[in-house]
C-alpha cells in the first residue's frame, strides 16, 4: 500500500464535494457536514485499505479438524463445520528481515533511553539451534543476522514476542499512513514517552504523539485542527496473530475448489491430493513444501534436491495455495492467538471459534480521564471489573480463556478439588498430583496452540493444516515463527 500526498488532496476533495452536497441523515432529514446543524462529521469511505504484506481472505463455512487418521491418538482436533469472517493474513511468514528492521527501531528508541532491557527481551533465541548430538554452530551464529537468511522465517521467537511485534507494526503502519497523507510529522528521534502508538494517539489527542502537523483535518463548526479519528476510516485495524481456525481456513485455501456453494473436493493439505509431491510434468515428483521425507532425509540428493531445504527456506519459496499464501504447508510452524485445550472443537462458537479472550480496558483515574503512558509508551490496561458485567448475558467475567475447561463452571463436584471454590484458575482442572501443589500437567493458560502444517523438521503427516500442538507462550524453537492477521471491517468481499 502506497498512500501518498495525492490521496490526501483527494480526501479533502471528497470532504469538499460531500459538504457542498450536503447530504442528509436518512432517520432525520438533518444534513450532515453543515456548520449550521452543529457539523456532524459524515466523511466519504469507500472500503478498508490493504495493509502492508496481507492478503484478502474472503470468509465463510468450512469443516475445521482433523482429516488425517489420528496416529497420536490425541482426540484434539475433532472434524465440526464452523463459519470464519472474511480476514487480512501475511501472505508469508514473518522474516528475518523483518524481525530485524523491528529491533532496529527498538534499540533506536528505548537503548538511549536505559530501556535495553525492552530490546533483550525481543531480542529472538538463536540458542534454539543447538542440539546436544549436532553441529549447529553455523545457525546460532549466522541464521538470524547474515544477509544470506535475510528472507528466511525468523525462528527462535515465542509467541509473547510475536503478540509485541504485531503491535509494533500496527503502530509504524498507522503512523506512515498520517505522515503520508501529511496529517503528521515524522518523528526522527522517537522517544519511550514520545513515540507514535496508535492507541494512546487516539486517546490522548494531542499529548500523545509531539510532532502533530498543522496541516491536520478541521472540525467543519470551528475550523480548528484535530487529529485523525477511527471514524474517519484511515487509520488501520490492529495487526495480529490469527486465530486457530483464521488460520486453519486461510491454508486450505478452498475458495480454488468451490463452485456455487460446494467444496467440489475436501483437501487434506493446503494443495489438491493426497501427497506433497508435485504433478506438473516440469517438476514431477519435487516436493511442494519444505518438510521431511524420511529418517535423514530433509532435502534429497545432491544434483537434485529435491525441496532444497535442510532447514528454513526463503518465505517465498514454492507454489502460494489459492488465497496467494506462501508455506501454509511445511518450512516452519507457526503460533496462533489460542489458548490450546484438547477438548476446545466441543466448547468454541461456531463463527469465529476462538479461546483465549482476556477483556481489558483503560485504566482510569479519580477524575475519569485515562492514565498517562507508562514506561514504555502504552496505555496502562486492567482487567473488565467482573461488578461491572453482573447484568450481562454475554460474559460476566473479564478472564475467559479457561470458560468450561478449568473454571468452576466446568467442574461437577467442586468439593473433591483442592482450594476454594472461587478460585477460578486452570491449576485445580490440570494437576498431575493433586497431593502436590507445585506438580502441573503441560496444559494450563499459558499454552498456546501451533499450526502450520508441520515445519521443516516434521514428516508429511503433519502438514495437513487440521493438524495441532501447544507449547507454553513464554518458549521458543528452531521451527516455530509466526504471521500476522488483521480484521477486515465492513461487507466481506471487495468492492
Amino acid at each position: 500500500m502506497k498512500i501518498t500526498k495525492f490521496l490526501s488532496l483527494a480526501f479533502f476533495a471528497a470532504i469538499l464535494l460531500a459538504s457542498c452536497s450536503k447530504e442528509s441523515s436518512s432517520t432525520t432529514g438533518w444534513n450532515y457536514n453543515d456548520p449550521e446543524n452543529g457539523g456532524f462529521e459524515v466523511f466519504p469511505f469507500t472500503e478498508q485499505e490493504t495493509g502492508p504484506g496481507l492478503v484478502l481472505i474472503e470468509g465463510g463455512t468450512f469443516v475445521m479438524g482433523r482429516v488425517e487418521q489420528d496416529v497420536m491418538y490425541d482426540w484434539d482436533n475433532s472434524p465440526r463445520r464452523v463459519t470464519v469472517s472474511s480476514f487480512y493474513m501475511d501472505e508469508c511468514e514473518i522474516s528475518n528481515l523483518d524481525y530485524r528492521e523491528y529491533l532496529n527501531w527498538l534499540e533506536r528508541v528505548f537503548v538511549p533511553a536505559d530501556l535495553k532491557v525492552v530490546y533483550d527481551n525481543a531480542y529472538p533465541d538463536e540458542n534454539v539451534w543447538r542440539t546436544k548430538l549436532g553441529f549447529a554452530d553455523p545457525n546460532v551464529e549466522y541464521y538470524f543476522k547474515y544477509p544470506a537468511y535475510n528472507d528466511y522465517p525468523v525462528v527462535g521467537v515465542s509467541w509473547l514476542q510475536a503478540v509485541n511485534y504485531a503491535a509494533w507494526r500496527t503502530d509504524r503502519v498507522n503512523e506512515k499512513i498520517l505522515v503520508d497523507m501529511g496529517f503528521a510529522n515524522y518523528n526522527v528521534t522517537p522517544s519511550p514517552e514520545g513515540y507514535f502508538n496508535t492507541d494512546a494517539y487516539l486517546t490522548y489527542g494531542d499529548n500523545a504523539y509531539e510532532s502533530n502537523s498543522d496541516k491536520r483535518l478541521q472540525y467543519i463548526t470551528t475550523g480548528e485542527y484535530r487529529n485523525v479519528k477511527m471514524e474517519d476510516g484511515i487509520l488501520l485495524p490492529k495487526y495480529r496473530l490469527p486465530t486457530e481456525a483464521e488460520w486453519e481456513y486461510a491454508a486450505y485455501g478452498l475458495i480454488g475448489n468451490t463452485f456455487n456453494e460446494r467444496v467440489l473436493e475436501r483437501r487434506i493439505y493446503p494443495w489438491n491430493g493426497s501427497y506433497v509431491r508435485t504433478e506438473d510434468k516440469k517438476y514431477m515428483g519435487d516436493n511442494v513444501a519444505n518438510l521431511r521425507r524420511g529418517r535423514g532425509d530433509y532435502m534429497g540428493t545432491a544434483g537434485h534436491l529435491n525441496d532444497g531445504g535442510e532447514k528454513p527456506t526463503p518465505v517465498k519459496s514454492y507454489w502460494p495455495n489459492d488465497y496467494g499464501l506462501y508455506n501454509m504447508g511445511g518450512n516452519v510452524s507457526e503460533w496462533v492467538l489460542d489458548v490450546y485445550r484438547q477438548n476446545s472443537s466441543e466448547d468454541v462458537a461456531d463463527l469465529n471459534p476462538f479461546r483465549g479472550n482476556y477483556y481489558e480496558t483503560k485504566k482510569l483515574l479519580e477524575d475519569g480521564t485515562v492514565e498517562e503512558r507508562d514506561s514504555v509508551g502504552r496505555i496502562p490496561m486492567v482487567p473488565v471489573s467482573d461488578f461491572k458485567n453482573d447484568r450481562r448475558r454475554n460474559y460476566r467475567t473479564a478472564d475467559n480463556k479457561n470458560y468450561l475447561d478449568g473454571d468452576w463452571a466446568s467442574v461437577l463436584e467442586s468439593e473433591k478439588w483442592i482450594g476454594d471454590s472461587t478460585n477460578t484458575s486452570t491449576d485445580q482442572m490440570y494437576r498431575k498430583n493433586m497431593n502436590d501443589p507445585y506438580q502441573y500437567s503441560l496444559v494450563g493458560d499459558k499454552a498456546r496452540v501451533i499450526k502450520g502444517g508441520g515445519s521443516w523438521k516434521d514428516l508429511q503427516y503433519w502438514a495437513a493444516p487440521g493438524q495441532r500442538r501447544f507449547m507454553d507462550e513464554d518458549e521458543a524453537t528452531d521451527y516455530v515463527g509466526f504471521r500476522c492477521a488483521m480484521a477486515r471491517l465492513g461487507p466481506p468481499t471487495s468492492k
